[in-house]
């Protein structure tokens, strides 16, 4: 990923598009109170973690603390947001914990 992140940088930079990159975060964290799962996405994932588990995000604010079990990146806002609506759909957690089993099977 970082090879790409790179490469999509010094191309939009060379575009005049903008000079700055970022990555967008898709993130998963699993409730330690409730074992029940939230799935976002952000600019700033250490950021947004924190604010889980301050309890400043009204959806999850009863339900801390959590654990981050799974994240990924994207470089384009409409891909991000179209990864997170997919891991929130029936598929899409299929998906997940076919791709977490081994962590879900060691926490229960």
């Amino acid at each position: 990923m970082r090879g790409n992140f790179k490469y999509h940088c010094i191309l939009k930079y060379s575009m005049s598009v903008r000079t700055t990159c970022y990555v967008l975060y898709i993130y998963v964290i699993q409730s330690k109170k409730d074992k029940r799962f939230y799935t976002g996405f952000t600019e700033n994932l250490r950021k947004r973690f924190y604010e889980h588990n301050s309890g400043k995000v009204s959806s999850t604010k009863n339900r801390g603390p959590f654990e981050l079990i799974y994240y990924e990146a994207c470089l384009n806002e409409q891909d991000a947001i179209a990864r997170e609506k997919y891991l929130k759909s029936g598929m899409g957690k299929r998906y997940l914990k076919n791709r977490l089993k081994r962590f879900l099977s060691l926490t229960g």
